[in-house]
């Protein structure tokens, strides 16, 4: 639905009486706000991470009109945007909030049971599939539990998440081409 949504806003994009600071909004505006849509919810592996990472990048190339030929890299794109959080990021901090939104949450409500608990299952053979809580485990480096006892102080864990996504756009995974 998003890459329909940039797509439909092709004759802004061809405008050159619009300024690209006016074009950024509007795609962070009209565009990644339905991207992110219930992203709180998801489980981002890395193959994830690199297709909204793609998708990202196809919109800033759409928006600037860059060719898929042209020899630009993903860096000096960001650098001419002047953008210093990645969309893959901001997922990752959408998903650490809720996480501290949950774990604020009364002892018996059922989205806390659900983190905290570990159903006893036989599981299928194969490789262990990445769940919500292992992918919280991945980004802040904690266990759940520590994690847990972090999120109660809410003015900590937005601190910690901001620094936890400037890690991750800091990173060279997020700078790659």
């Amino acid at each position: 639905m998003a890459k329909s949504a940039m797509s439909k806003l092709t004759r802004i994009w061809q405008n050159r009486k619009i300024s690209n600071k006016t074009k950024k909004q509007l795609v962070q505006t009209l565009v990644f706000s339905i991207f992110l849509y219930g992203s709180e919810s998801w489980t981002i592996r890395s193959m994830e991470r690199k297709k909204i990472d793609a998708f990202e990048m196809w919109c800033w190339r759409r928006m600037l009109r860059i060719p898929w030929t042209a020899r630009r890299t993903n860096v000096s794109i960001l650098q001419q945007l002047n953008i210093k959080t990645r969309l893959s990021s901001i997922c990752c901090q959408r998903v650490l909030r809720y996480f501290g939104h949950i774990a604020r949450r009364q002892p018996d409500s059922l989205d806390k049971l659900m983190v905290l608990g570990k159903v006893e299952v036989k599981r299928p053979s194969g490789r262990r599939p990445t769940r919500w809580s292992d992918q919280v485990t991945n980004l802040t480096g904690l266990q759940v539990t520590a994690a847990l006892r972090k999120a109660e102080d809410r003015t900590d864990w937005r601190k910690f998440t901001k620094i936890v996504t400037q890690t991750l756009d800091q990173s060279g995974h997020d700078l790659q081409e």
